[in-house]
């Protein structure tokens, strides 16, 4: 009966969310009321709504070891659901470490949105000397590499993100995007796939393979 009560609340949380979009609002309602671990075993719950809910909640609250719980939901039934799960597991993937390694990481984002690529790579660079387990430090690394056309190196840098962060479609797509930059559509089209495992939810990643499928039929 207590469980029943406790998932009435958040599907009343998620609604008033929903009419007002106060996220800070909902994550004070929904901390006051759930731990993280809570919302991770609703993310699995029947209702869609509570699973929507869920997802929302850690993707605003959750820290990196709720990647695991998030990449699964990018496979749920309900489009919200996958949604909500895509855009929560790319913010967790930035709370890993500490306060230091977050704002140095934030540092490294800035960097690469304002086109300061060689900066990018040098800060990141950095912050991987002194924490090597953080995967988008990686990621990042990876995309300000691409950006200078620096293929193999982002490909390495990809590499390394994958094998700490094993859902991460972010650096799978990377990766691949290298690979046909290098003319390499083979290793390319793998890692396109690897990508759309991880997460079914790229159409940008099935329009890659597609193009590439006809490219090989066509030949």
């Amino acid at each position: 009966m207590a469980e029943n009560v406790r998932v009435s609340r958040l599907e009343e949380y998620y609604r008033q969310y929903l009419d007002d979009q106060d996220a800070p609002a909902f994550i004070r309602r929904v901390g006051g009321t759930y731990m993280v671990g809570t919302l991770g075993r609703l993310v699995r719950a029947d209702r869609a709504e509570v699973r929507r809910a869920a997802t929302l909640a850690l993707g605003l609250v959750g820290m990196y070891d709720c990647n695991a719980v998030l990449g699964r939901a990018l496979h749920d039934a309900d489009r919200s659901v996958r949604i909500a799960a895509e855009n929560g597991i790319r913010a967790v993937w930035c709370r890993d470490g500490g306060d230091d390694e977050q704002q140095s990481l934030r540092t490294v984002i800035r960097l690469n949105g304002a086109a300061h690529f060689s900066e990018a790579i040098e800060q990141a660079s950095e912050l991987i000397e002194r924490a090597a387990w953080f995967a988008e430090a990686w990621n990042q690394r990876a995309i300000a590499n691409y950006s200078l056309g620096n293929y193999d190196q982002a490909i390495a840098d990809c590499h390394e993100a994958l094998e700490i962060n094993p859902y991460h479609f972010g650096a799978a797509a990377g990766m691949g995007q290298c690979h046909l930059q290098l003319g390499d559509t083979a290793k390319a089209l793998d890692c396109f796939r690897r990508a759309l495992r991880l997460n079914p939810n790229l159409e940008g990643v099935r329009a890659n393979i597609a193009q590439i499928e006809r490219s090989r039929n066509a030949d």
